[in-house]
């Protein structure tokens, strides 16, 4: 089973984007779902994080922009990001985890410029 992600692209600064992500098989006892970022040369970053719970996690960076959701019946994990920035610009990865194993998505390219 792999992580799909889509929605990524080019976007001018203000602009938004919908990110999503869904295993490419049937998966059960998803917990965690999650979105992190790493740009060239940088460190990865958690963006945001989500429980089945529904408790959720921000970076300060993007708290106010960014809104992280789930589908538990599509085991579908979402990022819409409003008010975008150059600085947003990435590679963001999707990731999810059950009590037995993780998941990682393979990337989609988040590019903010005019």
């Amino acid at each position: 089973v792999q992580l799909q992600a889509s929605g990524g692209g080019l976007v001018q600064p203000g602009g938004s984007l919908r990110l999503s992500c869904t295993p490419s098989g049937s998966v059960a006892g998803i917990n965690y779902m999650g979105w992190s970022r790493q740009a060239p040369g940088n460190q990865s970053e958690l963006v945001a994080s989500i429980l089945k719970s529904g408790l959720v996690n921000y970076a300060d960076s993007v708290k106010g922009r960014f809104t992280i959701s789930r589908d538990n019946y599509k085991n579908t994990v979402y990022l819409q990001m409003n008010s975008l920035k150059p600085e947003d610009t990435s590679v963001y990865y999707c990731s999810m985890r059950t009590p037995y194993r993780a998941y990682r998505g393979q990337g989609t390219q988040v590019t903010v410029s005019s």
